[in-house]
């Protein structure tokens, strides 16, 4: 595509005294001139239509020529040069660190993933406009391939987009891409080197993996704390009780939203979320905002201005963080205060086997406080979004498909019956509740983008990968590969029954956690989502009590918009607001 670039007007600069000067000020306009409307154009290009998280890099151009104008390059080249030269200065510093970071690519010897021509500093953010990440990416793939090698400003990324290169690199060559890389928000970070879910593969994370799997996130624990699911459950289904008999309308994201975090919130640090806990209100909010300025500074495509922290993202981040840090802090100490021996094991929260671990002189791993605090803005952070999205997803699904919601309502009938609500040990016993849930998590996976790296030099199905480099996986292209999948976009709950399945339905439930590879909603392998079984858990019983309890009906007509919205997460572009119709009254079951 051609663009011209309108005329820019460079004004005059004043010559110093000596021979030269003019030549030299003659050249530095022409620079400028050009660096001008390469911007200029960059701007009419991608500025409409680009998501925040891309915009920055373009934006961050203009913004640091001021910030190295007062800051870098009054010291460095002293008082003589012009406004003009400031600016060329710093634009051909920004080109020379992305045309080093191309070079460096091409370093390695052997075939490297083909992927679109790259601009300078931007790189290929143009290619990913739209209403979703993840689509552009699956565009991307259909014309460049399964594995493509993409600059995402600053960053060099490879981005793998169905089941084959999946399986190549997450299961044969697993131990090379186990770890996460560093992310730009480290150095705004004060848990930085503490957190779980971002440690590499060491001592520590292995420690962590295990003590979720055996004791925070076990089955037994999870049994334990069913209460508390149990609870939360019903002062949902009596919100909305309430807003069926005074015909009011819900946005579903949102109540799901408030239902999730309660049960987080509780089961890690017995802290009610209601509406007069202002403290655990504030809790959601700082992790939700930790989240966003997160996501702009950890995507990478600022390249060598992330340090700059010229859009002022980190230090927020850090202001953030500091106060979720006083937070948990106290109640880290109320729980202290506690004499947890004397609790039998019995409905003990998360952060209580963290601090008896953190006592425990013979455990593998010393615990820090540190490590705790950051273990929980992990677990609050993945634990909350995720589940309710999902939720979202398969209730805007149901109400596109009735005939879905009346099969799914006649299982629940037959097996729990219209006297008590659905419960989590029904679970079990009811086939197409899991296969709806199942087909949502296939469309909408909780983790659409999950990153690894790619610790050294290697070689997967002919191409050569370059070592330290950051791996995207599109789960949500992944999982709807027509070479996997009949009619894979479709919303087909079916297809995992009987002889109609494209996976057999009676495979073990591990299938659900990364080990068939065109399946991939909670990730892969050892850094697969270590809360998997507790967001299953959740959904299953949630999902039936809502199908059980009400009719549901769309505010805005029939049938719901089902396009995804932008950024890193699947979230609906537009809310799902409804209308609950009483089926069944909760206040009248047997819990």
């Amino acid at each position: 595509m051609t663009v011209d670039a309108a005329p820019v007007a460079v004004p005059a600069a004043a010559s110093p005294d000596g021979p030269g000067a003019g030549e030299e000020t003659t050249s530095a306009a022409k620079a400028a001139l050009m660096e001008a409307a390469m911007m200029r154009t960059a701007q009419e290009i991608f500025l409409d239509s680009m998501p925040e998280e891309y915009e920055m890099m373009v934006n961050a151009i203009y913004k640091v020529k001021l910030s190295f104008k007062f800051r870098i390059v009054r010291v460095s080249y002293g008082k003589g040069l012009t406004h003009i030269e400031y600016r060329v200065h710093i634009t051909s510093w920004v080109l020379i660190k992305s045309r080093r970071n191309q070079q460096k690519e091409c370093e390695i010897k052997g075939q490297q993933p083909p992927g679109p021509m790259a601009l300078p500093v931007i790189g290929h953010l143009h290619y990913l406009v739209g209403p979703a990440l993840v689509k552009s990416l699956q565009n991307l793939a259909r014309q460049y391939g399964p594995l493509m090698l993409l600059r995402l400003g600053g960053a060099a990324c490879y981005v793998v987009s169905d089941a084959k290169f999946a399986k190549e690199i997450l299961k044969t060559n697993e131990l090379n891409f186990v770890s996460r890389p560093d992310i730009d928000t480290s150095v705004y970070n004060i848990y930085k080197g503490s957190a779980f879910i971002t440690a590499p593969y060491d001592a520590y994370w292995r420690f962590m993996k295990k003590l979720c799997m055996t004791r925070l996130l076990s089955t037994t624990q999870l049994n334990q704390l069913s209460h508390i699911r149990e609870d939360e459950t019903l002062k949902l289904l009596r919100l909305l009780a309430d807003a069926s008999r005074n015909g009011e309308s819900c946005d579903v994201k949102t109540v799901l939203m408030a239902m999730t975090n309660n049960v987080i919130c509780r089961m890690a640090m017995s802290i009610d979320c209601s509406e007069d806990a202002n403290e655990a209100r504030e809790i959601k909010e700082l992790v939700d905002q930790i989240s966003e300025l997160g996501g702009k500074l950890s995507a990478g495509i600022l390249g060598p201005l992330a340090k700059l922290d010229i859009f002022g993202y980190g230090k927020q981040l850090g202001q953030k963080l500091g106060r979720f840090d006083q937070i948990v802090d106290r109640i880290i100490e109320e729980h202290e205060q506690k004499d947890i021996s004397g609790n039998g094991g019995e409905g003990r929260d998360l952060l209580d086997i963290l601090l008896e671990t953190s006592r425990d002189p013979n455990a593998e791993v010393k615990l820090t406080r540190t490590q705790i605090k950051a273990f929980f803005l992990d677990i609050v952070m993945a634990g909350t979004d995720t589940s309710s999205l999902a939720m979202q997803w398969s209730m805007a699904e149901l109400i596109n498909h009735p005939e879905v919601f009346k099969k799914l309502r006649q299982e629940i009938i037959s097996v729990v019956g219209e006297n008590r609500l659905v419960k989590e040990s029904d679970v079990q016993n009811l086939p197409y509740l899991q296969a709806v849930v199942k087909e949502t998590l296939r469309l909408y996976p909780t983790a659409p983008l999950f990153i690894r790296v790619c610790n050294e030099d290697c070689t997967i199905k002919g191409f050569r990968l370059k070592g330290k480099t950051r791996m995207l996986f599109n789960s949500y292209a992944i999982n709807r590969d027509p070479a996997s999948w009949t009619d894979p976009d479709e919303f087909i709950p079916e297809r995992y029954i009987g002889g109609n399945s494209d996976m057999n339905f009676a495979q073990s439930q591990m299938e659900m956690r990364g080990q068939n590879f065109s399946y991939l909603p909670f990730g892969s392998g050892r850094r697969g989502c270590p809360g998997a079984s507790l967001a299953l858990t959740v959904m299953h019983a949630t999902l039936g009590a809502l199908v059980q309890c009400f009719d549901w009906e769309f505010k805005d007509g029939d049938m719901v918009d089902m396009e995804e919205g932008k950024g890193f997460t699947m979230g609906m572009a537009n809310p799902l607001m409804c209308y609950p119709a009483l089926h069944l009254d909760p206040s009248t079951l047997t819990p």
